[in-house]
């Protein structure tokens, strides 16, 4: 008869530390491994293909999972499944894009386009299918809204402005109380209105969630404009002199929300 024998040798259990230890060995595993497939993604996102936009379109490539991350000051990153338990599409969808062809627009830049951009019906399929997260589309000029310039600043596109929304300061001794925004008002940081406060149509404030170079999430404003000419789209229907004097003087607060609203002094 076959006989088997066991040494059974006891070990001391893990202490906290070696336990995390351990746990910060596996993560900065799979931090590195997430990090190669995405230097794969962001190569292919510039990579550049033989596409040509037809008229008022742009082609761009595009990562479907930019927004599913989020990365830490140390580098380290998590993946976040947003569309499982939010219907905001903003918050949701990928905006950072990358230009294959487009008129007027730098090929290779980084733009930032409206979520509902990305659907099938501008989609080009049984393109490059060989890169899962990657893919192309053909989408109109007028859902691309901000690009990267070779100075790494946003710059908006034609026909549109960026801008910081207008708040009155509570000065209280409450805590936590926000400030009182000023509805339909903006104060404009780019084009030939820069710096100054104007009026808008109802709901004219459209902000855009993206990811920034760090990888955490950013946001800015953005409002239809059209420069030296007329257009039933134009959204800025007049500039506000005194609401202008008021926020060089510091007397309001710009900013995207309350909680990073702050005063813009004016020096002469």
């Amino acid at each position: 008869m076959n006989k088997k024998y066991f040494d059974l040798i006891e070990t001391a259990p893990l202490t906290a530390s070696e336990i995390s230890q351990i746990e910060r060995r596996k993560q900065r595993k799979i931090n590195q491994h997430a990090n190669k497939i995405r230097e794969i993604s962001v190569e292919k996102l510039k990579e550049k293909v033989e596409l040509k936009h037809t008229n008022g379109r742009v082609i761009i490539s595009i990562d479907t999972e930019a927004k599913n991350s989020h990365t830490f000051g140390d580098g380290s990153k998590i993946h976040i499944a947003r569309q499982f338990n939010n219907l905001n599409r903003r918050e949701t969808e990928p905006v950072n894009a990358h230009v294959i062809s487009g008129e007027g627009i730098t090929i290779g830049a980084e733009i930032l386009i409206h979520p509902n951009a990305i659907i099938d019906s501008n989609k080009i399929f049984d393109f490059n299918q060989n890169i899962t997260d990657v893919k192309y589309y053909s989408i109109p000029k007028e859902q691309c809204y901000i690009w990267k310039n070779e100075n790494n600043e946003w710059i908006p596109l034609k026909n549109f402005a960026t801008a910081l929304r207008v708040f009155e300061e509570y000065k209280g001794s409450l805590v936590g109380v926000e400030h009182k925004l000023i509805p339909n008002v903006l104060y404009i940081t780019s084009g030939n209105l820069n710096g100054k406060v104007v009026h808008t149509l109802k709901a004219c404030d459209y902000e855009i969630i993206f990811m920034g170079s760090n990888g955490v999430e950013e946001r800015v404003i953005r409002c239809r404009h059209f420069e030296n000419e007329t257009n039933e789209r134009e959204e800025i229907v007049g500039i506000d002199t005194g609401l202008t004097a008021m926020v060089k003087k510091g007397d309001l607060l710009v900013g995207i929300s309350s909680n990073d609203a702050k005063s813009i002094i004016f020096k002469p």
